[in-house]
């Protein structure tokens, strides 16, 4: 059986050891793999357990870690190799890291937002609202870095029925599954457009920063708004409403006006 398996070793076959260094993989990412279907060795010996490996895999597992080295998930690597449609599985990714880019430049912008002003700190006022008549559209969005993907879609498809966005609502708690309503007046409206439902937005007493930029940077107002709540005992039920009082359409992204309000008292 070792004579046996040593002329397979000579006559193609290599030991996974040898394959790992011939590849600039590790025996560990081999194995793993393997058991995710990615790069099943030639043989196995039914004793062992051992690996082995033709030197024709050698593309694949390099292909493997090229495509692991450019952040590209197995996932879409098993696309890749299945030959079914390695574009479309590459392009993908590429949203994926272009999104993931964005968002960190957007971080960015905002850390040196603190570095040069500090932590944030903005005038809060105690203002009594109305209630008014909504229509609503409303996403989820999946976590905290798509907040702003499903907030732009619901203000979209307001305005796709010739509504301008009024305000924004967000759970003060940020978890993996966050509901999103975006609203416009219902005035004048002859019953909600499709894809919208009639809501009302609370009267009553809020708390009221004003928050002049960017939207992406929104947060740091709405932590000065939150920390002044704190520190005075309130327990804002929240949602945190953003109230949009610029056309991004025509108004610059450092001086969109936009007003955040929690509530303190029902109206």
């Amino acid at each position: 059986m070792l004579f046996a398996m040593h002329e397979e070793d000579s006559g193609g076959l290599m030991p996974i050891g040898r394959f790992a260094r011939l590849c600039r993989l590790s025996v560990k990412q081999l194995r793993n793999y393997d058991e995710l279907g990615l790069l099943p060795p030639a043989h196995v010996d039914p004793d062992s357990g051992y690996r082995y490996y033709r030197p024709g895999q050698a593309r694949t597992a390099l292909s493997i870690g090229l495509l692991r080295s450019l952040d590209v998930p197995l996932t879409a690597i098993a696309e890749v190799l299945s030959g079914a449609s390695p574009a479309e599985a590459l392009a993908r990714v590429r949203e994926n890291l272009e999104a993931e880019l964005a968002r960190r430049r957007r971080a960015l912008a905002t850390l040196e937002h603190v570095l040069t002003d500090g932590l944030p700190k903005t005038q809060v006022s105690v203002v009594r609202e109305p209630a008014r008549r909504v229509v609503a559209v409303r996403d989820v969005a999946a976590g905290p870095e798509d907040v702003a993907r499903a907030t732009s879609g619901c203000a979209a498809r307001l305005l796709a029925h010739g509504m301008v966005p009024l305000a924004g609502l967000f759970p003060l708690e940020l978890g993996e599954q966050i509901p999103v309503t975006v609203t416009a007046l219902a005035e004048g409206t002859q019953g909600p457009p499709p894809g919208t439902r009639p809501d009302v937005l609370p009267g009553g007493v809020f708390a009221r920063a004003v928050h002049i930029g960017p939207y992406d940077q929104i947060g740091l107002t709405a932590h000065a708004l939150l920390a002044w709540c704190a520190e005075r005992g309130h327990q804002p039920p929240g949602p945190i409403r953003e109230v949009y009082l610029s056309d991004p359409a025509v108004t610059p992204p450092e001086q969109l006006i936009t007003h955040l309000l929690v509530r303190l008292e029902d109206g």
